[in-house]
């Protein structure tokens, strides 16, 4: 049962991936499915930090949903931020490069989760990798927030994600879910430069 769950998260990953890669809103409906499967499959492989976040990607992947559907429109009502043409401007939020001022908290935020799972991880669970696995979750929890914000450099977070845990899972013996986090990281490297360029005709339009 855990091995046809963990090809079924597999293959929702895949179309999870290619939404991604493709800017699609709809990547989120297949955020909500995915993780709804890993949640049983990371537990009965002992990997409980990757199953905490997975209920954090539930929560993140309706958060993301609204923000790309509705935050253009929420930055020119609730920011008041004025636009040319706001009668002409589509409510979908555009992918656009991080401010720079979000850089030292997202560090802080990476740094503080990283100690505090390895932490809950160590003394109370009988994992053993905790460090790995806090990693992981850590820089995902930072990931997911700004691929919600539609940021560009949110690939390099997964970038990061997808490497370790590539071998984190081999290691555990998902065949399956590394073969899928391998390729993750290969097309993590393209979506970066694919969403460069959908940026650059975002931004000619």
């Amino acid at each position: 049962m855990e091995q046809t769950l963990e090809i079924i998260g597999t293959l929702v990953g895949l179309l999870y991936l290619w939404l991604e890669y493709r800017a699609s809103i709809y990547l989120w409906i297949a955020g909500i499915i995915m993780p709804a499967i890993y949640i049983f499959v990371y537990y009965n492989a002992g990997l409980y930090a990757d199953f905490g976040i997975n209920i954090y990607y539930l929560g993140a992947a309706i958060y993301g949903w609204m923000m790309w559907k509705y935050g253009a429109f929420l930055r020119r009502t609730i920011l008041k931020k004025k636009i040319p043409d706001m009668e002409n401007q589509q409510q979908e939020l555009p992918i656009t490069c991080m401010p720079s001022r979000y850089l030292l908290p997202l560090i802080a935020v990476f740094a503080v989760t990283l100690a505090g799972i390895a932490w809950v991880l160590i003394n109370f669970t009988d994992s053993n990798v905790p460090w790995l696995d806090s990693f992981t979750t850590a820089l995902s929890i930072v990931g997911m927030w700004m691929l919600a914000r539609k940021y560009v450099e949110q690939w390099w977070a997964w970038i990061g994600v997808d490497a370790v845990s590539t071998g984190l899972y081999i290691y555990k013996g998902l065949d399956f879910t590394a073969a899928l986090y391998g390729l993750y990281t290969i097309i993590a490297i393209f979506g970066y430069f694919k969403w460069k360029k959908l940026m650059k005709k975002e931004a000619d339009l």
